[in-house]
């Protein structure tokens, strides 16, 4: 500490080389970790739940806020999957600021704009496909829709501290695999019992995509109907699908904290009806036990 302390342009030197190290770092979890360790198919707001609220109820937020935890998640192989799973793996969260941010929920961005009300920016998080060998005797003859990278515009509007209602946009596009863009539009509202050491929240979402998106997932090609025997099928740009998620955080100690989501999806249109899907209606669910400094 007295290293960083003796000079301010030492210090920021330090910082700037610090930031740089926790980006890589958590650039290493969120690739090649990825699939140990993923975001649970839970309405997109999930991923950063109560994060837009801390401006406006702490306005003094940290120059550094650093998580790190263990989590297990319980989610569908697959998008319209009949089977399920439960993943495992380690959890980072690193901002500095209210500016940068490194997340294995949120992705690796950065807030562009950032005030009590409103925070809008850009983020890099990922998709990690469909394997075939994950339903084989399902998917046999689909081929894979391989991991990728996305590119991602986000925008949270909080209405009010005595409404603390926050609402959520985002846009997606997928730079690989399925090559489209997936977009959320949701709202969440903290809930009674909400306290200093126990938080939650609650509130639905809604999913579009362009036709590309949904063609790769949903659709199936002639030469996909010629190995899989589903009968050919194409899916438009519209709404993917609905739902609803419920989040809680408990602080145990100053330091150790639990943080548990569920969540409930429902394809609709074309994507429910695809020969792909087993069950249009899908849950998830997630616990982590985390640390921070």
């Amino acid at each position: 500490m007295s290293i960083l302390r003796a000079t301010p342009a030492r210090a920021a030197a330090w910082r700037r080389i610090l930031l740089l190290l926790l980006l890589l770092l958590a650039l290493a979890v969120l690739a090649a970790g990825a699939r140990a360790q993923t975001p649970s198919p839970a309405p997109e707001w999930q991923y950063s739940a109560g994060i837009p609220l801390e401006k406006m109820f702490e306005p003094e937020i940290p120059e550094w806020a650093v998580r790190v935890g263990a989590a297990a998640i319980y989610r569908p192989r697959y998008d319209g999957a009949s089977s399920y799973h439960v993943l495992a793996g380690a959890t980072l969260d690193v901002r500095y600021r209210d500016l940068f941010f490194a997340s294995t929920g949120e992705g690796i961005g950065v807030n562009a704009v950032s005030t009590p009300h409103l925070r809008a920016g850009l983020a890099i998080t990922y998709n990690l496909g469909r394997r075939e060998a994950d339903d084989h005797a399902h998917l046999h003859g689909m081929g894979n829709i391989n991991f990728a990278p996305e590119a991602k515009l986000f925008v949270d509007y909080v209405v009010s501290k005595e409404f603390p209602l926050v609402i959520r946009a985002n846009a997606r596009r997928a730079l690989g695999g399925s090559d489209g863009w997936i977009g959320d539009l949701g709202a969440y509202l903290p809930l009674p019992g909400s306290s200093e050491h126990f938080y939650w929240f609650a509130g639905p979402s809604v999913s579009f995509a362009d036709s590309r998106y949904m063609d790769t997932w949903f659709g199936v090609s002639a030469a996909q109907s010629a190995r899989s025997g589903f009968a050919q099928h194409h899916v438009g740009a519209g709404i993917k699908s609905y739902g609803a998620g419920l989040s809680a955080m408990w602080f145990l100690h100053k330091h150790w904290f639990i943080t548990a989501d569920a969540s409930i999806s429902q394809l609709v249109g074309a994507a429910a009806d695809s020969p792909v899907v087993q069950r249009p209606t899908t849950f998830s669910a997630d616990l982590s036990v985390n640390y921070q400094f």
